[in-house]
């Protein structure tokens, strides 16, 4: 899997995503996936060997090799002990259908190289072993007899190929000789093998991409390569550079990949047109390990489900299958408790969307369109003492309402005044999570407060206001003084422009009838940040490099900089000499020209922490140790020049480091060379 189960911070990426990454994609491609909500990761490999033990410690998985530092020689023996008598394709297959997924995806190569498949590119595969069968092949033909997509895992990431950079930090093998453009053949040339080899592959789910050989260039290469053997596969993220840590979500529309990859955790709130899959493990370990019996219940996992799909993503459940080639006793009594609940509550996951309630007091909800109408599938964990269950907040006419679980036992429902009130039995039919399906007319009315949106929380000339419901069918109704809003205020139709200090003010209304609270918002105008005169003579930042082991940024201001010291630097970047660099932190210093008086906005993305200061005060925190993520800020700044530094460090994986500027209602743009100086002679009004 992507690294070992320890704290990390996992920051979301702004809302900017690839285009393959919204529904508006070019072609239907990810339609299976998107019925499917539900399937199977299958973590196997020589690391179920050990079964998680080393030199008398019982804490390791699939990262065992470096984990427990075996050295390769020794790692290398675990292939003449792979015999795993007990592997039966078909009997995984059977008992991932009958949980009701929809798809499995193994690893055909983890980080140790060790591959599934019978590979003409390497040795080190399953047909060096006394099993001497393709797992690959076998597999992928039970899936197709049970109508599961079959799937690959595969790891950029390689701990045992020569040509691989760079090498673990503990290891005593010497990087001379390695040619990483060498390995990069290798490794097309096994996806290639695995794109032509066995048959239609829904899924290429690509992993190990964070250290700082694999550049955003190879990962399109890799992901056009994928697409060009089979145009309709589905690609990862993680094929690319743009992951932004374990929140998974793709931090800009430049890099590549289909799908967001959150790992071992939900997204707190939906992410509307974004496709995504929460990948998780039944215990606390992707690999097998013998010692590891912290199994998530039934409940839990049908839960987490439940609240995958309510948020419009997928759940990937992972299994780590023994060196015998079975499945632990514990995942395959938790595979088939979850095969009974959806053998029953399955139609509330395939093919279902994104809840259109913001929250439930009694659990989730998924909708899923029939025709003109919608079918609003609820799913009940705290049943209702009284067995009457409130829907807040629901303006649709309702068609009726049915409990799954009761082979569509018809309920009673009524309106009362802003909700649905459906009438159930007096106890839960099901103690995980009961399903009443609520058929209403038209696509979902929630009536939902407003949010009140904009590019910045001030202004210096105008700022473009917007007011969000999800509800289309909803009404908003606001004023810019403050006062309540009423069916007379004026109607909501587009972004509103202000050019002073005000306070907007709004709320939902349906029929001509106010249907939500009120919200509120002050946006103040300031005076900008005065310029600073001068004169500029250098284009570019001065560079101050230093060395060291840090989790947050330092105080740079009080290091001395080392011996590796740049003069200038064009723009805010790393430079090439930094790029495949580990345990260090940069400071950029200088000014920018602002070319005129009003708000800019700054988004700041790093590997790892970074931030923005600009005349002495900080602008954007993007601190701390992460993969690529970016945070954003706005300053009021007058036309001029003003001081102007970014601070960054990195520890290990990859580096990066980017900013971008614009003012309000104006899109992001990378900040150009042209406005950064460091040579300039300021003179303080």
């Amino acid at each position: 899997m992507a690294r070992p189960l320890v704290p990390c911070l996992a920051l979301l990426a702004l809302a900017a995503v690839s285009p393959a990454q919204t529904g508006d994609v070019e072609d239907d491609r990810l339609d299976w996936w998107r019925e499917a909500r539900f399937g199977l990761f299958i973590h196997w490999g020589l690391y179920s060997i050990p079964a998680g033990q080393w030199n008398g410690e019982t804490d390791h998985a699939e990262w065992i090799r470096t984990t427990a530092r075996i050295p390769l020689e020794d790692y290398e023996r675990f292939v003449q002990q792979f015999d795993p008598v007990g592997f039966d394709a078909d009997l995984w297959a059977r008992m991932a259908e009958e949980a009701g997924m929809r798809y499995v995806v193994i690893t055909t190569k983890h980080h140790d190289g060790f591959c599934l498949f019978d590979s003409k590119q390497s040795d080190f595969d399953v047909m060096a072993t006394p099993f001497h069968r393709d797992v690959m092949k076998e597999l992928s033909q039970a899936c197709e007899r049970r109508g599961l997509r079959m799937c690959w895992y595969h790891s950029i990431m390689d701990w045992h190929h020569p040509d691989y950079l760079p090498r673990r930090d503990w290891e005593v093998r010497r990087a001379e000789g390695a040619d990483f453009e060498r390995y990069e053949r290798y490794l097309f040339g096994q996806v290639e093998e695995l794109l032509t080899n066995y048959g239609p592959i829904g899924v290429m789910w690509f992993d190990g991409e964070w250290e700082s050989t694999w550049l955003h260039e190879d990962g399109v290469r890799l992901y056009d390569l994928c697409r060009r053997l089979q145009p309709s596969v589905i690609v990862n993220n993680r094929v690319d550079k743009g992951r932004s840590g374990m929140a998974g979500m793709t931090s800009s529309a430049e890099f590549r990949g289909d799908f967001g990859t959150p790992e071992q955790e939900v997204p707190d709130t939906g992410l509307p047109g974004v496709d995504w899959e929460t990948c998780m493990t039944m215990n606390r370990n992707w690999g097998y390990n013998a010692q590891d019996k912290d199994f998530k219940s039934t409940e839990e996992l049908v839960r987490k489900l439940i609240d995958v799909a309510s948020k419009g993503g997928n759940f990937l459940l992972n299994v780590g299958p023994t060196w015998r080639g079975e499945f632990p006793p514990e995942s395959v009594e938790r595979l088939a408790e979850i095969g009974a609940w959806m053998k029953i509550h399955g139609e509330s996951i395939h093919g279902t969307q994104a809840s259109p309630f913001e929250s439930l007091p009694f659990g989730r909800s998924t909708q899923k369109r029939r025709g003109e109408d919608t079918t609003l599938y609820l799913h009940v964990f705290d049943w209702p003492a009284d067995g009457v269950l409130r829907v807040p907040g629901l303006g649709n006419e309702v068609g009726g309402a049915r409990l799954l679980s009761s082979a569509g036992a018809k309920l009673a429902c009524e309106r009362s005044g802003t909700d649905v009130v459906v009438h159930l039995s007096a106890s839960m039919p099901n103690p995980i999570a009961s399903v009443v399906a609520l058929d209403v007319r038209g696509t979902p009315i929630v009536y939902e407060t407003p949010r009140i949106v904009a590019d910045a929380p001030f202004l210096v000339k105008e700022l473009p206001v917007e007011i969000v419901v999800r509800s289309k069918d909803l009404e908003i109704r606001y004023t810019l003084d403050g006062s309540d809003p009423t069916g007379s205020s004026p109607l909501y139709a587009g972004p509103i422009r202000i050019t002073g200090t005000t306070t907007v003010r709004a709320r939902a209304f349906h029929a001509g009838q106010k249907v939500s609270a009120a919200v509120e918002r002050l946006f103040p105008r300031l005076e900008p940040l005065p310029a600073v005169g001068g004169r500029h003579t250098m284009p570019g930042l001065r560079l101050q490099h230093f060395k060291g082991n840090w989790d947050e940024i330092p105080d740079l201001i009080e290091l001395e900089p080392d011996e590796i010291e740049l003069e200038t630097i064009p723009q805010v970047e790393l430079p090439a000499s930094s790029r495949s660099e580990e345990y260090f932190a940069l400071r950029l210093t200088g000014f920018i020209d602002v070319p005129s008086d009003d708000v800019y906005r700054f988004e700041l993305a790093s590997d790892d922490g970074a931030q923005l200061w600009i005349d002495g005060d900080c602008a954007v925190d993007n601190d701390g140790l992460h993969s690529v993520a970016a945070r954003s800020g706005a300053s009021p700044l007058a036309q001029g020049f003003h001081a102007f530094e970014v601070r960054y460090f990195n520890k290990t994986g990859g580096a990066d480091l980017s900013l971008a500027w614009g003012r309000p209602g104006e899109k992001l743009v990378p900040l150009p060379a042209s406005v950064l100086w460091s040579g300039t002679d300021p003179i303080r009004r």
